[in-house]
């Protein structure tokens, strides 16, 4: 059956959605808690993100070279924590947008299988077809990025919103999105 007005059988109407690339680490898992956790865990002292905001990832801790350790430790990726309000949100995003998650994954191959499990126990019902995992992300091309990396972002051809990070927080040529409820008031302000 045709939606008058329109050419295509109503099927056909889901894939003319808006899209949106969802990255996973520091935006729907994360990574910063996970960091923070691991080094109290593994050092006795506890840091703030606070304490994070503006430092390069190899400078975040007197142990230089921790973060590239932790990340490339089997159970890592697999163990994140959910960002607040991220499994909510993604829902709610679904019901007007394509979602798809993208990961550059590749740098860390034990990531992979990781990624794949964590999002299977705490995204279910984002389907294999809408995973995408990646070395560069200059290849996506869907109409929306949500990124905490600006390599991402600023090879992106769709519109960008940087997703708040420690290694972020000097960046201003992004559209700097704090939190989720952030990120489903400004989609949703685009239909």
């Amino acid at each position: 059956m045709a939606n008058p007005g329109h050419n295509l059988p109503f099927e056909t109407l889901d894939y003319m959605k808006k899209t949106i690339a969802i990255d996973m680490d520091g935006v729907i898992a994360d990574i910063e808690a996970q960091v923070l956790a691991w080094y109290e865990r593994d050092y006795g002292i506890k840091y703030t993100r606070d304490y994070l905001a503006g430092r390069p990832s190899d400078d975040l801790f007197p142990e230089k070279g921790l973060v590239g350790n932790y990340v490339r430790t089997a159970g890592f990726f697999r163990t994140l924590p959910v960002m607040e309000g991220a499994v909510e949100a993604v829902k709610t995003l679904m019901e007007d947008f394509e979602v798809y998650i993208v990961s550059a994954a590749m740098e860390f191959p034990l990531s992979l299988n990781e990624k794949l499990e964590w999002l299977g126990e705490h995204f279910p019902f984002i389907t294999w077809h809408n995973i995408i995992f990646c070395g560069d992300k200059s290849i996506i091309n869907t109409d929306y990025m949500i990124d905490d990396h600006i390599k991402n972002l600023d090879h992106f051809k769709g519109k960008t919103y940087m997703f708040h990070a420690y290694h972020n927080t000097l960046v201003t040529h992004h559209t700097r999105i704090n939190n989720w409820p952030q990120v489903v008031e400004l989609l949703k302000a685009e239909l």
